[in-house]
């Protein structure tokens, strides 16, 4: 008889740890946003870059044996978006150089000082966008060319940022439409007047931005 209730009982704990997983996985689909992938079904509107949800990274080679690889902190951006006029979306957006971040508080110093960043002259990098075009990819039709001018230690220079729109959908978070957006471009430091330890240190550096898009 004791045995009987006990299995009773395991059979009572177990049944309310499947209901509790049932219920979870119930709110979990619920609070999942649709996301849509299709870029011209995409809401188009004036859109600021969600400082929680996003990530500016960029690697760097280093002694010709590895890539280092390294974070900006505090960055901010704003994107113009038409998916059915893309050649008038925009895209700009300002980095604080202060806010590097390559784990390394001494390193992180170092960098700010005239050899490198020189960050007291010169404390913000800045992006604005002048074309954008479509990239012919057999695989997606959500890659554009933002092609502008960065300036970066007091130094303008044309760059260009290959883009991929990754789908729009509500967003119960934050109350807001959200876009999905990552880019990568390169760069040479050397361009920018910042040749120091080259090629000890390299001169390209590779950038890659994972952002969400908030629509105002």
């Amino acid at each position: 008889m004791q045995t009987t209730h006990k299995i009773n009982r395991q059979n009572r704990h177990l049944f309310g740890i499947l209901f509790i997983l049932i219920s979870l996985s119930g709110c979990i689909s619920w609070v999942t946003p649709s996301v849509i992938p299709e870029l011209t079904q995409l809401q188009p509107g004036e859109f600021t870059l969600d400082p929680n949800h996003a990530a500016l990274i960029f690697k760097i080679a280093h002694l010709g044996l590895s890539t280092y690889v390294g974070r900006f902190n505090q960055f901010d951006a704003q994107l113009r978006f038409d998916p059915n006029n893309m050649q008038a979306a925009s895209l700009e957006a300002s980095v604080q150089i202060s806010s590097i971040d390559v784990n390394n508080e001494k390193l992180e110093t170092t960098l700010q000082n005239s050899t490198w960043f020189d960050s007291k002259k010169f404390p913000q990098a800045l992006f604005k966008s002048q074309k954008v075009t479509p990239i012919n990819s057999a695989s997606s039709d959500n890659q554009f060319a933002f092609e502008g001018l960065l300036t970066l230690h007091g130094v303008t220079k044309p760059v260009t940022f290959s883009a991929t729109f990754h789908g729009g959908a509500d967003n119960w978070m934050t109350g807001k439409y959200t876009l999905g957006f990552s880019a990568v471009g390169t760069i040479k430091r050397s361009d920018f007047d910042m040749s120091s330890y080259i090629p000890i240190v390299g001169d390209e550096i590779t950038l890659e931005i994972y952002a969400e898009f908030l629509k105002q």
